[in-house]
C-alpha cells in the first residue's frame, strides 16, 4: 500500500487533524504452512507472516478518548470512545478487538492513557481464515505500545492479545495467529510449539516458487462448525491412551509409537482424530527438515499428505476446500496444496512456480466456478515481518 495514500485517506476522515503529525503502522496476516489442528493436541504448528496485512494511520489526542474509522467496514463510520469507559456494547461492531486490546492491556498493569484517531484499512479478507482478528488486535498493540511509551516482547504482546480475544470477545482461539503475526520475520516460518511457546525460526526460501493462496469464499463461521466436536474427539482419544501410555498429548506419541498403542482406540473416528494428530505433527518437523535442505518437492508432498489427513481423518474440509485443493493438485508447475486454517471453508495454499502463476490461477478459477457455482479469489504474498511501526 501506498503510505501517502494512507496518511491522505485518513485526513479525508479526520480532517481536523490536518497538518498533525501521523504515524503508520502495519500488522501483517499469517499463513500456517503445515501443522493443522494440532496446537490444541500439544504438536508444532509452522505458521509464516504474510505481506497482506493491516495498516493504520494514527494521530494522538488530548481528551481521553479513541475514535476509529476502517474503510474496510465504511458503513460503521467513525466509532468512538473513552479509555475510561471500555464496556463491551450490545452488537459491538470490529472495535470490540481494540476494546479488548486496550482492555487488557489495562488490566494487566500497563498505564494506557494516551487518547488516539486511527484510521484503519486491511489487505485480508474478512472470513478468509487468515487471520484478520488477530492482524487488528496486535496492531492494536503495537499502536498502544508505541503511543504510550511502552516497552512489550512480541510474545507478551502476542500472550495479551490472545486474551483478549478470549476472554473480551469470547472466542476461544490459541496463540499461533497472534505469536506469528507479533514474531514473524521476512523469508522465515517459525517453528511453535503452542503448548509452551518454545519456538526457532526456519529459512523459508522457495527459490523459483510462489505461495499461491486459494480463497473458497466460503465463510468459514468456527461456531457452526465441527471445530469443537473434533476437539472433544482428540481428549476422548487421549483419556483411552492415557490408561496404556504415559503421555499429556496425543502428539507426545511418534508415529511409530502410536501404531504400537492405538488398539485402544478401535478402528473409528477415535482412531483417525488421533492418527491424524500425531501425523501431522511428525509432517511439521519432515517439512521444517525439508526446506532446511531446499528440498522444495518433499516439502510440497508434505502439503498434499496433510490435506489429505485433514479431509479423511479429521473430515474439516469439505466441498469448496477439497475441490480447490484438487484442482491445484492437477495443475503443471504446482509442487503440493493443502487447506490451510481451521478449515470448514476458507482458504488453501498452493507452491507454484512463479513462470506457471497466472495459467495456474485461471485453471482453478475456471474449474472451481464450474464446479462449486461460485467464484473464488486468490493472492500472492510473500512471507513478510512482523508487526511494527513504519514511520
Amino acid at each position: 500500500m501506498e503510505l501517502n495514500k494512507l496518511k491522505s485517506r485518513f485526513f479525508q476522515v479526520f480532517e481536523s487533524e490536518c497538518g498533525k503529525a501521523v504515524k503508520l503502522f502495519f500488522s501483517p496476516g499469517r499463513i500456517n504452512l503445515i501443522g493443522e489442528h494440532i496446537d490444541y493436541n500439544g504438536g508444532y504448528v509452522f505458521p509464516a507472516a504474510i505481506t497482506l496485512g493491516t495498516y493504520a494511520a494514527v494521530t494522538t489526542r488530548n481528551d481521553g478518548k479513541v475514535a476509529l474509522y476502517s474503510r474496510n467496514f465504511e458503513s460503521d463510520g467513525v466509532i468512538e470512545f473513552a479509555l475510561t469507559d471500555l464496556e463491551r456494547q450490545t452488537d459491538e461492531p470490529w472495535s470490540v478487538y481494540v476494546k479488548g486490546v486496550i482492555d487488557t492491556f489495562i488490566k494487566a498493569g500497563f498505564h494506557i492513557g494516551q487518547g488516539f484517531n486511527a484510521y484503519i484499512e486491511g489487505t485480508i479478507p474478512n472470513g478468509a481464515g487468515l487471520s484478520s482478528s488477530a492482524s487488528l488486535e496486535m496492531l492494536i498493540g503495537q499502536i498502544l505500545e508505541s503511543l504510550n511509551g511502552l516497552t512489550v516482547s512480541g510474545v507478551e504482546k502476542a500472550k495479551l492479545a490472545q486474551e483478549a480475544e478470549n476472554a473480551y470477545v469470547g472466542v476461544s482461539c490459541g496463540i499461533m495467529d497472534q505469536f506469528a503475526i507479533g514474531m514473524g520475520r521476512r523469508d522465515q516460518a517459525i517453528k511453535l510449539n503452542t503448548t509452551n511457546l518454545c519456538y526457532e525460526y526456519a529459512a523459508c526460501d522457495l527459490g523459483d516458487y510462489r505461495v499461491l493462496i486459494m480463497n473458497t469464499n466460503k465463510q468459514r463461521g468456527l461456531a457452526d462448525s465441527k471445530y469443537n466436536e473434533r476437539r472433544c474427539e482428540c481428549e476422548a482419544a487421549l483419556a483411552l491412551l492415557q490408561r496404556v501410555v504415559k503421555i499429556d498429548y496425543l502428539c507426545d506419541l511418534t508415529a511409530d509409537e502410536f501404531a504400537a498403542v492405538s488398539g485402544v482406540l478401535g478402528e473409528g473416528d477415535l482412531y483417525r482424530r488421533a492418527k491424524h494428530a500425531v501425523g501431522e505433527n511428525e509432517r511439521v518437523k519432515l517439512a521444517m527438515a525439508a526446506l532446511s535442505e531446499g528440498d522444495l518437492a518433499g516439502f510440497g508432498e508434505l502439503l498434499n499428505q496433510s490435506h489429505i489427513s485433514l479431509r479423511d481423518d479429521y473430515e474439516v474440509t469439505g466441498a469448496e476446500l477439497d475441490a480447490i485443493v484438487s484442482l491445484a493438485w492437477a495443475q503443471d508447475g504446482v509442487l503440493g496444496a493443502r487447506m490451510t486454517g481451521a478449515g470448514f471453508g476458507g482458504c488453501g495454499i498452493a507452491l507454484v512456480h512463479g513462470d506457471k502463476l497466472d495459467e495456474v490461477r485461471e485453471a482453478i478459477a475456471v474449474g472451481y466456478k464450474q464446479e462449486i457455482g461460485y467464484e473464488a479469489d486468490f493472492y500472492v504474498a510473500s512471507i513478510g515481518d512482523g508487526a511494527r511501526v513504519l514511520e
